[in-house]
């Protein structure tokens, strides 16, 4: 699997995804910089991001998306680390917001961490570091969660980490 970053810090590819196989597919026709997953010279997984409004040393990462046939294979997490690692060299900060267990999960195995805050849409704010991992704050998330009426699967994921420790890190891609 081949992990890039495409674009700079305000222009990038317009991407064309299938919106039956990919959330958010929507979201990549617009131009901008991105991060790709691709097998085999298919796109696989996705990433869209731009610079903090209010701070120009941090990045967000906007939209994050697997292709469904290829979902529970680690690709998001991976592909997380891998774009986070690169931002690392040219932003003090990166942030993502998490709007669901599963998306919270694969942040953290990615390196990033609850910071405590929430967006005005209910997102869990957090941040790339990824050699902190505090039990506490990570568990602190999925309470969050579980407080919200949840669909099953993201039932499920709540209580099998409500008591957890943060799961192991993934390894950077770009690394490997």
């Amino acid at each position: 699997m081949q992990f890039e970053l495409l674009g700079d810090d305000s222009a990038g590819p317009a991407l064309s995804l299938d919106h039956e196989q990919f959330a958010y597919a929507g979201k990549f026709v617009m131009s901008g910089p991105k991060a790709l997953a691709r097998e085999n010279d298919s796109v696989v997984g996705a990433i869209s991001f731009s610079e903090d409004h209010s701070d120009p040393n941090a990045v967000r990462l906007r939209y994050v998306t697997v292709r469904e046939d290829r979902r529970g294979e680690g690709i998001g997490p991976r592909l997380l680390r891998f774009t986070a690692a690169r931002l690392g060299e040219r932003y003090d900060d990166i942030l993502i917001a998490a709007n669901n267990p599963i998306a919270y999960e694969a942040c953290y195995r990615a390196g990033f961490v609850f910071t405590g805050e929430e967006t005005g849409i209910a997102e869990l704010l957090m941040r790339y570091q990824p050699g902190e991992r505090d039990g506490d704050r990570y568990r602190e998330g999925f309470t969050l969660f579980q407080e919200r009426e949840l669909p099953d699967i993201h039932e499920a994921v709540c209580q099998r980490h409500a008591n957890g420790e943060p799961p192991v890190i993934v390894a950077d891609p770009g690394e490997l």
